[in-house]
């Protein structure tokens, strides 16, 4: 089903305070945001705050935004920011940790071999995922930010820099650092079987 509303109008609906059309901003982002903030933060429950908190400051807020971007690209920005305030947060209580994927996982009994895989592929598969989340968390916040919004959002360079209200070339070069990071990361992964 899609949104019978465009942008602008949908902008226009939420500043007029209608409750139909907050229920399909959320219809319309939600999943894009939960991936953005998951991504940020590694954690379930947390991104689902972060997303919440999004929502309700984009309500809260939308008479302030200026349509000078896309309205996607304004809620890009107010998550990564939620994201980043969650951390320092965490950082402060110093109850920042690592929870093992096992957690992080759906039900490993509901997991089925119905693709021919082995299980010691299925394992390994397993594994690498692990590293490379790790890997991925171990990125400074401003170099994990531009990757996450190029490689799992597929923004281009120019959204990116208009999200983060960066430069382009520094969205170019955070992007490289990251890139390079991790791959050293799986390439000592891989050396250390």
């Amino acid at each position: 089903m899609s949104d019978p509303l465009d942008e602008s109008q949908l902008v226009n609906r939420l500043r007029d305070g209608e409750e139909a059309a907050f229920v399909m901003l959320v219809r319309r982002f939600q999943a894009r945001l939960y991936g953005l903030a998951y991504a940020m933060t590694l954690d379930r429950e947390e991104s689902r705050d972060i997303v919440q908190e999004v929502f309700l400051k984009a309500y809260r807020n939308i008479n302030t935004f200026k349509g000078e971007s896309k309205l996607s690209t304004w809620l890009h920005r107010i998550t990564v920011n939620q994201c980043l305030n969650w951390k320092r947060r965490w950082f402060q209580r110093r109850r920042w940790y690592q929870r093992p994927l096992a957690e992080e996982s759906e039900d490993p009994s509901a997991v089925t071999l119905s693709d021919g895989n082995t299980p010691e592929t299925r394992l390994r598969e397993e594994q690498l995922q692990q590293h490379y989340m790790e890997a991925l968390q171990a990125l400074p916040d401003k170099a994990r930010a531009v990757y996450v919004l190029k490689e799992l959002e597929g923004m281009s360079y120019d959204e990116i820099a208009v999200t983060l209200r960066l430069n382009r070339g520094t969205v170019s070069s955070r992007l490289h650092y990251a890139r390079k990071r991790l791959q050293s990361a799986l390439r000592d992964y891989q050396h250390g079987d």
